[in-house]
């Protein structure tokens, strides 16, 4: 017997079901949910108790009541983004490759400039870049957005003796995106570990991604790296966590 309890109210504990069902596409986008009659009698509570849940995951977005229809799944499922698509430099003369994976899922990419400045990174940037407590990078912040939408919020972060000069101070976009004008200022990016984990929003994350209700986001830490193993970019990604996941091609060697 399990010696930990799940603590949670049981409306929550049956969104979280329910949540897990969708994500796993095992309620299909656009899907009819039972009626509440079905859903009371499979999870043995009350009509109050599945009203609360089903709130919940409208307030979080997963699911919409259709006026005397009945509760859907959404209509659009979550997006997965190929981290791997977005890394590589653009072709010389195309657009950054996030706007290409956005354009291939049939969806309007657009890179809005938040802010360019030089500050002091937060810690885990200080350390990737071997930088003293009072050390300075050039930031890049940014907004992703699909259709219009709130995608993603990026933090970038570059090294002063790369960035100094470069347009990665100035607040205009890069044609080709980072990778691209990385390369041509000869530090092609050879590697990009992720370090993924999730949290619930900051008040800047919640009102600038636009979330529906405290849904946790996804958080990626990701250092990019050129020959000799040297950090040339290090970046915080945040996406709503309702939304969004991220997808990873691994090669397996044979033998």
């Amino acid at each position: 017997m399990a010696k930990h309890k799940d603590t949670r109210s049981i409306d929550r504990r049956i969104a979280a079901d329910v949540r897990a069902r969708i994500m796993s596409g095992d309620l299909a986008s656009g899907e009819k949910l039972p009626i509440t009659t079905e859903l009371m009698e499979h999870y043995g509570v009350s009509n109050q108790t599945i009203q609360r849940a089903l709130n919940l995951l409208k307030a979080e977005g997963y699911l919409e009541g259709k006026s005397g229809r009945g509760v859907y799944v959404r209509d659009e499922p979550q997006r997965a983004f190929d981290t791997a698509a977005t890394q590589h430099p653009a072709a010389m003369g195309e657009q950054y490759a996030w706007l290409t994976e956005a354009a291939r899922q049939g969806k309007t990419g657009l890179n809005q400039i938040l802010a360019v400045e030089e500050v002091v990174p937060p810690a885990q940037v200080r350390r990737a870049f071997g930088l003293t407590g009072d050390g300075t990078a050039i930031l890049r912040k940014r907004l992703m957005l699909l259709d219009g939408e709130p995608a993603e919020l990026c933090w970038s972060y570059y090294p002063l003796e790369i960035a100094a000069g470069s347009p990665l101070t100035e607040r205009k976009k890069i044609r080709g995106g980072s990778p691209r004008l990385l390369a041509d200022m000869g530090f092609p990016p050879r590697e990009a570990i992720d370090q993924v984990s999730w949290r619930q929003p900051t008040e800047e994350e919640f009102l600038t991604l636009e979330l529906p209700t405290e849904v946790p986001v996804g958080r990626t830490f990701r250092v990019v790296y050129s020959d000799e193993q040297r950090p040339v970019e290090a970046s915080i990604l945040i996406k709503a966590g309702h939304k969004y996941a991220l997808l990873y091609r691994i090669s397996v060697p044979t033998g």
